[in-house]
């Protein structure tokens, strides 16, 4: 008598077990975003194959206005692609809670791009991503940041100098859009209620273990003086609560001084943007720091 045979897995499963490990998710959190989550989309959808399955999940979340409503307007789009396509309508606002209810429905196993609904993405920068995240070893990416001013003086000359810091330009700082394989993503289980995601994220690597691609996307930020105030303090009080938080995560910071002789040549390369750059962060120090948060923009 024959003794038994275990069954190899069939061409089925392998290519089944081959999708869910190669996956790239792609989700994005939407609160009251109609007039820039069509244009988030629409960037990605134009985007150039990764090479890889991919899914776009939106979680609108606390909406009072018509988020919802032309992110489905997408969906034609984005499914054209043959990618998977969904869209959370959430009355509970929060954008942590938002990045947990899209990690819930995404397929497991896979890579995971967290972008915001403001932001635009180069056509290449999927694809780059996706590239340098095949890896069985812990990776974060994200694309060249271009920071985008609004039509004020005060935010054009802001984002101008902000460009030229050691943070933005020398690390991967991952503003607005990052992403990260599943050996990455097991760092962490449910993303906490912190004000700043990115930087929750970032510090869970090493600075070897994050690659900034070529590729690039639009980030933008607040328009006008106080705004710009109001999210600096954000950003703050957000690089202070991780620290507080999460001490451990700092031996991963990698943000560099800009030192004396910096800010001097700073100063001296563009002297407008660092007068208005310095007074935001003068006028943050001398402002009582309260509890509502404002985002990039």
């Amino acid at each position: 008598m024959f003794g038994s045979v275990k069954a190899k897995p069939g061409r089925r499963d392998q290519d089944r077990q081959a999708t869910v490990a190669e996956m790239l998710s792609v989700i994005i959190p939407a609160s009251n975003e109609e007039a820039l989550i069509g244009g988030c989309l629409a960037a990605l959808a134009a985007s150039e194959e990764p090479g890889l399955p991919v899914e776009v999940i939106v979680v609108a979340n606390g909406c009072v206005d018509d988020t919802f409503a032309v992110a489905e307007a997408a969906r034609s789009a984005i499914e054209t692609r043959g990618w998977r396509f969904e869209v959370i309508d959430r009355a509970e606002g929060g954008k942590l809670e938002a990045l947990n209810a899209g990690d819930l429905i995404a397929t497991p196993g896979g890579m995971r791009a967290y972008l915001d609904a403001d932001v635009t993405v180069s056509q290449g920068l999927l694809a780059e991503v996706a590239q340098a995240l095949a890896s069985d070893s812990p990776a974060y990416a994200s694309g060249q940041v271009r920071i985008v001013g609004g039509p004020g003086f005060a935010s054009r000359a802001y984002a101008r100098l902000w460009a030229q810091v050691p943070f933005m330009k020398n690390s991967v700082p991952g503003c607005g859009f990052f992403a990260v394989n599943s050996a990455g993503r097991a760092r962490w289980e449910e993303f906490p209620h912190v004000i700043s995601d990115d930087i929750f994220v970032r510090l869970q690597f090493a600075p070897e273990e994050r690659h900034q691609v070529s590729a690039g996307y639009d980030w933008p930020i607040a328009d006008g003086f106080a705004r710009l105030v109001t999210v600096r303090r954000r950003q703050d009080a957000g690089v202070a609560e991780i620290s507080r938080l999460y001490p451990d995560l700092q031996a991963h910071e990698d943000k560099g001084r800009m030192g004396m002789a910096g800010a001097i040549r700073l100063a001296l390369r563009d002297p407008v943007g660092f007068a208005v750059y310095v007074s935001v962060a003068i006028r943050v120090r001398m402002a009582r720091q309260g509890a509502d948060w404002s985002r990039s923009r």
